[in-house]
């Protein structure tokens, strides 16, 4: 496991404060992020703010995510190298397998998709938890590479927003 320290609502409605928990081991196909950017964005308000009724606390928010590569499972492809940065928006994993899942449509994915924050991570009890953290374990099918020469900050927000705006228009 990796010790993190992350900021969370301990209730709904309530200021974020320090917690500190522990993200999952890196697996073969996994990066370990150390993260330097996170968006907030106004369903994370929702999230924690409970205003759906589905809040899991305390919740560790954020899901437009930037962070610098620091450690590789053994099998990760050669998409990222450490060093490299990584975007990470509002999925972490789909079941993989399900006709949506197999032609990049993980979103619509039969079985559900796994958030990044307030789901449970696949096959466990261990619920997600955001980017308002110091570093985050994720499988390189969720990430993206991000070019060195776009801004970090500015890179964060395309995550969900700027998907979106483009997914509309």
């Amino acid at each position: 496991m990796i010790d993190a320290l992350g900021y969370a609502a301990y209730t709904a409605k309530a200021a974020l404060e320090p917690f500190r928990f522990q993200r999952r081991s890196p697996g073969p196909h996994d990066v370990v992020l150390e993260l330097e950017y996170c968006g907030i964005c106004h369903s994370d308000i929702h999230m924690l703010d409970d205003d759906w009724g589905i809040g899991m606390f305390p919740m560790v928010a954020g899901h437009e995510i930037v962070g610098r590569v620091i450690q590789l499972g053994a099998q990760v492809s050669s998409k990222f190298a450490v060093g490299d940065y990584a975007g990470v928006g509002c999925l972490v994993d789909s079941c993989r397998h399900c006709a949506y899942c197999e032609t990049g449509e993980e979103h619509y994915c039969a079985e559900g998709f796994t958030g990044t924050m307030n789901h449970f991570e696949r096959g466990t009890k261990n619920v997600t938890r955001g980017g308002f953290s110091d570093v985050l374990v994720i499988d390189e099918r969720f990430a993206l590479k991000i070019p060195g020469n776009l801004d970090k900050a500015a890179a964060a927000p395309l995550l969900c927003a700027g998907i979106t705006t483009y997914s509309a228009m």
